[in-house]
């Protein structure tokens, strides 16, 4: 299977400040990820089918076998990409791969989406961490070790 291999300037995880503790990382599920995909492609599989069907296409299903062959293969070679981006909390900073950080005073919002988190900064910058296996969870120790008030409901 094919692997992509991180780039070495900005596939390398923001380094520790010295002092700065390691409080928890987020690492990547590869059961959600293959979810994710497998909704994906029956989404799409569906929706390609329903054209074929407008189009009066008299081989109709040749959509959804393409569009699952196509999805899977994309997830089988983007699997090795994506499964490494770990994002960690310290005591200080969120760190996301490729140097992002972000200061817990500039940590504005963290909200569950779909099998992610997004993370919204003071300055309205925007970052996923995807395929967490309890994105709900996540928010919550974003947004309390932001000391931010967690919304419920």
């Amino acid at each position: 299977m094919a692997r992509i291999e991180p780039d070495p300037i900005l596939g390398r995880p923001a380094e520790l400040l010295p002092g700065e503790k390691l409080v928890t990382e987020f690492r990547p599920d590869a059961q959600v990820y293959w979810r994710a995909h497998l909704i994906m492609a029956m989404i799409l599989g569906v929706g390609a089918g329903l054209v074929l069907l407008w189009l009066q296409n008299p081989y109709p299903v040749i959509g959804p076998v393409g569009a699952v062959m196509a999805i899977a293969a994309r997830a089988a070679f983007v699997q090795s990409e994506a499964l490494a981006e770990v994002w960690r909390l310290t005591d200080r900073r969120l760190l996301g791969p490729g140097g992002r950080a972000i200061t817990l005073a500039q940590l504005q919002a963290a909200r569950p989406f779909l099998g992610a988190v997004q993370v919204t900064g003071t300055t309205g910058d925007r970052h996923l961490i995807k395929y967490q296996p309890d994105p709900a969870a996540v928010a919550f120790l974003l947004l309390t070790a932001a000391g931010r008030k967690p919304r419920h409901g």
